[in-house]
């Protein structure tokens, strides 16, 4: 398996069953230093969509009770298992990264350390299981990203902002069925 992107490039590789395997290890290591309990790990992103072509990064999103509550020991406990905290501004989430190695030129995964079961939450869980649950949205959502391919391979924001159309309206569907 071969994890890893370079500060904003982007690209897609095929689905490998590996994902779910490696999820599954750094769940038990983050259990294991930082006393996480294992239902508040969640594997999200493509790389945990059944079969779905994904940037090969591995998104975790990890539970707390009030992320303005998040301390030190916590942050250090996540470094332990080899996670870094980055200096990424975004609403009602702190960010982290490991890096394939000490130049930390490469991310090969990030924990999004957000509030358990609020609005972000159930949102990324709600996508993911959309989407595993829903082949004709799955294949939407990879032709939205190979279409973005088609022009760029740079812009990981560009890359977000091309996808955002189709998020939202999925996430609709959740707040629809409230």
């Amino acid at each position: 398996m071969n994890l890893g992107l370079k500060k904003d490039e982007v690209k897609i590789v095929e689905y490998t069953r590996e994902w779910k395997e490696e999820f599954i290890r750094v769940q038990k290591e983050l259990v294991e230093y930082a006393k996480l309990d294992e239902n508040r790990i969640e594997h999200i992103g493509s790389t945990a969509i059944e079969g779905m072509s994904a940037k090969p990064i591995l998104d975790l999103a990890v539970g707390v009770d009030d992320l303005s509550q998040v301390d030190k020991d916590l942050l250090q406990a996540l470094q332990k298992a080899g996670f870094l905290r980055l200096k990424v501004e975004r609403p009602g989430e702190v960010v982290l990264a490991k890096f394939r190695d000490d130049s930390y030129q490469e991310k090969t995964h990030f924990i999004h350390l957000i509030e358990y079961q609020q609005e972000l939450w159930n949102d990324l869980v709600f996508f993911r299981d959309y989407l595993n649950g829903n082949e004709a949205a799955r294949m939407q959502y990879l032709g939205i990203k190979l279409t973005y391919l088609k022009t760029s391979s740079t812009g990981i924001k560009e890359y977000t902002d091309f996808k955002e159309a189709f998020v939202k309206e999925t996430l609709q569907k959740r707040a629809d069925s409230i």
